[in-house]
C-alpha cells in the first residue's frame, strides 16, 4: 500500500515536467538564448562598418579589460541622464495609472451591476483593437499646435495663443498613460473581483471609517494585483521608445531610443547590447522581487 502510494506522486510529477517541456523549450529558445546572444555581444567591440571586431587574443582582451568598456560607457553622465529620465517618467506613468485605475476597477469589480461588467471590461480591451502606434499618431494631431486640444483652449478662453503641447516630456507621459492605463485596470479587477465584501462590512460594523476600511483591508487584500498592474506598467514604459520618439521628438530620448538607435542609427550592437541587458536585468530583478512577494504571502502570482 505505501509503495503503491508512492509511486503515484512519482508518477505525477514525471508527466508534470513532460508536459512542461514544451513551455521550457520555448522560453530557452525565445528569450534565454537571445538574452545570452546579447550578453556575449555587449562585451565586444564595433568594427569599422558596424559589425563586430574580432578578438585576436582573447585572454589579453578580458585581462585588460576592455570587454568591460561599453558598460563603462553606459555610465557616462549623458547615459545616466538619460537612465534617470526613463526612471523618473515610468514612475510617473506608473503612479498615475494606479490613482486613475482604481476607482475604476473598483466600480467595475464591486460596485457595477452584474450585467454591465462584461461591458465595461470590453471598454477597457476596446484600445487594443487598434494599432498602438495609429494610436499614438492620433495623440499628436490632438496634441499639436493646430490641434483639438489646442483648438478647446482656444475656443473657451483658457488660452490665447496656441501651447506648446507636443515634443516635450508632457505629451510623453499623456502618451504613455494612456498606453498603459488598461494594463493597471485588468490586474486590479482581478484582485477586487476576489474581495469578500462581507470584511468590509463587517469593518464598517466595529466602527471603522470608510477611509480606514480602505487603508487597513481593501489595499492590503489587493495588493497582488496592486504590484502586478505597478510591474505590467512600470517594465515597458521604462523601455519604450515609440512613444518617445513620436511625441517627445529628439528632445525627449528615453532608454528604450538609446538602445533603438545604437541598432538602427550607430550601429554599435556591442554598446546596445550592453543597454540593452542592463535594462532587461533591472527587469527580471523587478520579477524575482515579486515573485518572492507573492509566494512570502502565499498568493498566486497575477503575471
Amino acid at each position: 500500500m505505501t509503495s503503491g502510494t508512492g509511486k503515484a506522486p512519482a508518477r505525477e510529477r514525471s508527466v508534470g515536467a513532460w508536459l512542461a517541456l514544451p513551455t521550457w523549450a520555448t522560453l530557452g529558445l525565445f528569450f534565454v538564448l537571445p538574452l545570452g546572444i546579447l550578453f556575449v555581444i555587449s562585451f565586444g567591440q564595433r568594427d569599422t562598418y558596424g559589425g563586430l571586431k574580432p578578438v585576436a587574443d582573447l585572454g589579453a582582451y578580458v585581462l585588460s579589460g576592455n570587454f568591460l568598456a561599453n558598460y563603462a560607457r553606459s555610465l557616462h553622465p549623458i547615459y545616466l541622464q538619460i537612465f534617470w529620465r526613463s526612471v523618473w517618467m515610468a514612475v510617473v506613468t506608473t503612479a498615475v495609472c494606479l490613482i486613475v485605475s482604481f476607482p475604476v476597477a473598483y466600480y467595475i469589480a464591486v460596485a457595477a451591476p452584474a450585467r454591465r461588467r462584461n461591458l465595461l471590461l470590453g471598454l477597457v480591451v476596446v484600445p487594443f483593437w487598434t494599432s498602438f502606434l495609429i494610436r499614438t499618431y492620433a495623440w499628436m494631431f490632438i496634441l499639436r499646435t493646430e490641434g483639438l486640444l489646442n483648438r478647446l483652449l482656444q475656443a473657451t478662453g483658457v488660452a490665447r495663443h496656441p501651447l506648446e503641447l507636443l515634443y516635450n516630456n508632457f505629451a510623453v507621459l499623456v502618451g504613455l498613460i494612456y498606453g498603459e492605463l488598461p494594463f493597471m485596470i485588468l490586474p486590479l479587477y482581478a484582485s477586487l473581483e476576489k474581495l469578500d465584501l462581507s470584511l468590509l462590512e463587517a469593518s464598517a460594523d466595529l466602527g471603522a471609517s470608510r477611509a480606514s476600511t480602505f487603508r487597513r483591508v481593501t489595499v492590503p487584500l489587493t495588493m497582488p494585483g496592486i504590484v502586478a498592474g505597478i510591474i505590467l506598467v512600470f517594465v515597458p514604459s521604462l523601455g519604450q521608445f515609440i512613444v518617445s520618439d513620436l511625441l517627445g521628438g529628439a528632445r525627449t530620448i528615453l532608454a528604450g531610443n538609446l538602445i533603438q538607435n545604437q541598432f538602427a542609427v550607430a550601429r554599435n550592437k556591442p554598446f546596445g547590447s550592453a543597454v540593452a541587458f542592463e535594462l532587461t536585468a533591472a527587469v527580471l530583478a523587478l520579477l524575482f522581487v515579486y515573485t518572492r512577494y507573492t509566494r512570502r504571502k502565499g498568493q498566486d502570482v497575477l503575471l
